[in-house]
């Protein structure tokens, strides 16, 4: 029985003692079903009672006493105590949390799904690196936090839609045109221009494949430096994230806005909505009237469209391809940039709290020894994503990042996080993996099978190790909708290494498979389901987040 099916049998004792007149309440939408801190108060707690006791206009342990009285008719239910002002502490008759094993197996890769976000439509925009550079650490730590954070949505039921916004358009790509063509001129970049030896190799690549552009006139050359550059450089981007697992749905061109008009289209909108006035030559968006610090300019005096007008025009393409809610994926550098989002979403006449969300993280910094770590040459002193993967590996990276929340700064331990030790925390949760698919090796040799769920005995799963173990087993369906309803993945990482830890206990307390001329009993065979449900647990909770289940290590 899993915390969801306890919130139901809960919900149902509810509907039986409110139908009776016991209970003046209505059955609640929601019940909270926590995992006591001792064991021995229990499998599970709730504090429903205590909900109830207001609108019923009870003393919380009259109304305990009513459900709990319920709830021991009920089967699967061994025992319920009221503990307290009112807390239920429900064990479970034995063998139901030998029940979750076989659950997990069986539903195998959708163990742990849900559908607490079906319906929601989300476009999930992250990276969204400028085309001037190699993905650089910042971004990294999107990347695998935001591919993380999608499939944690997709598995929650919500529909998700992953989105690059490729900047192919503005001053900058100018000043990465003007210092392709003064390296391949053998000139230092300018000032304002973007270093490295990236830069060289670009230029030489875009030389290679026009030979005669240095002939040319310099409108001529940068006009090639520009297209060539940038297709270059995104190719780069593109590969190096799929070589991290990353891929996108949509990769959407900056540039695109600019050429269909779909700026002044959303200008247009927003000056219906009664919010753009002009002054000294400008075209302004009064997003003070939604809580922003000041207006903000839509095109300059000079006919230039702003990037707050490329901003506005996305928006409302997100929204006109049907997106109930545009997530945001930004950096530490980028809080400042919330309240005008916010405010030009509002002008739009939308709502920022319902159809907006902006998730602001913070900086990666690299340690080895305890020292701060700069290694990349070739990106202008700057660390990129191929570092960082050359230093410790893709799945370490990509868990490294998504495993601290996102409003908390990493400092990365590049020793730590390539060691093939426990106090690894990948190594520790794969390790976990690799051991129980030895076993299972080890137990078909054996000719030792888990055979058909309905002739597992789960009720010899008595010992407290294997208790332990289905509990976390049985919360990981939970942990997942949890962790994507507060937009946290790494929720999913630290229940996989409780989950490891849980596990390695397990193996040491309780002997899995019989030795020399012992003959298996039906202990084995529960324990072997025990070990099966613990790898699915572990490959799905990897898989969310983009993290390889070794059978082997």
């Amino acid at each position: 029985m899993t915390p969801e099916q306890l919130q139901d049998v809960v919900r149902t004792a509810v509907a039986a003692v409110a139908g009776r007149g016991e209970l003046p309440v209505d059955v609640p939408a929601e019940v909270v079903i926590d995992r006591p801190k001792n064991p021995e108060h229990g499998d599970y707690a709730t504090n429903a009672a205590m909900r109830l006791a207001k609108p019923a206009g009870r003393p919380p342990r009259e109304v305990a006493e009513l459900l709990a009285a319920e709830l021991r008719a009920q089967p699967g239910i061994a025992a319920v105590d009221v503990a307290g002002p009112g807390f239920l502490n429900i064990t479970l008759a034995q063998g139901v949390l030998g029940q979750l094993a076989v659950q997990a197996v069986t539903a195998g890769p959708g163990y742990g799904r849900t559908d607490v976000l079906a319906g929601q439509q989300l476009n999930l925009e992250f990276v969204s690196a400028n085309p001037t550079g190699p993905v650089h650490i910042g971004a990294v730590r999107w990347a695998a936090v935001g591919d993380a954070l999608g499939r944690l949505l997709e598995a929650s039921g919500a529909a998700v839609t992953r989105e690059y916004y490729f900047n192919d358009a503005g001053s900058q790509i100018d000043r990465f045109a003007r210092s392709l063509q003064a390296a391949a001129q053998g000139r230092p970049v300018p000032e304002d221009g973007y270093a490295g030896a990236y830069i060289d190799d670009i230029a030489a690549q875009v030389v290679a494949a026009e030979p005669d552009v240095l002939d040319r006139g310099d409108d001529e050359q940068l006009a090639v430096f520009r297209a060539r550059g940038v297709e270059l450089m995104w190719v780069e981007i593109r590969t190096s994230l799929a070589d991290f697992g990353v891929a996108f749905d949509v990769y959407f061109s900056e540039r695109t806005l600019h050429e269909t008009g779909a700026l002044e289209k959303a200008i247009a909108r927003l000056r219906e909505q009664g919010h753009v006035y002009e002054t000294d030559g400008a075209v302004w968006l009064r997003t003070t009237d939604f809580g922003d610090d000041k207006d903000r300019v839509l095109v300059k005096g000079d006919g230039e469209p702003t990037y707050f007008a490329a901003d506005c025009a996305y928006y409302l393409n997100k929204r006109e391809r049907g997106f109930g809610k545009v997530v945001i994926m930004l950096g530490a550098d980028h809080t400042g940039y919330v309240g005008r989002y916010k405010a030009l979403v509002a002008a739009m006449g939308d709502d920022p709290d319902e159809n907006l969300e902006i998730l602001i993280g913070q900086l990666v910094n690299l340690v080895r020894e305890g020292q701060p770590v700069r290694m990349s040459k070739r990106a202008g002193n700057v660390v990129n994503l191929g570092d960082l993967v050359d230093a410790i590996g893709a799945d370490a990276a990509r868990y490294a990042l998504a495993r601290a929340s996102i409003d908390q700064q990493i400092d990365l331990d590049l020793d730590l996080w390539s060691r093939q030790t426990n106090d690894n925390p990948v190594f520790y949760v794969q390790y976990a993996h690799a051991r129980i698919a030895s076993v299972l090796r080890n137990a078909a040799d054996l000719g030792l099978a888990l055979g058909e769920p309905e002739d597992v005995d789960v009720a010899q799963l008595a010992h407290e190790r294997e208790t332990d173990l289905l509990r976390v087993i049985g919360e990981f369906p939970r942990v997942l909708a949890s962790a994507a309803e507060l937009r946290a993945p790494h929720r999913v990482a630290r229940s996989l290494e409780e989950l490891a830890g849980t596990y390695h206990r397990f193996y040491d307390s309780c002997r899995v498979l019989p030795r020399g001329d012992e003959l298996p009993t039906s202990l084995t065979t529960a324990r072997l389901w025990v070990c099966a449900a613990t790898a699915t647990v572990l490959r799905n909770g990897l898989a969310v987040l983009g993290v390889q289940a070794p059978e082997r290590m």
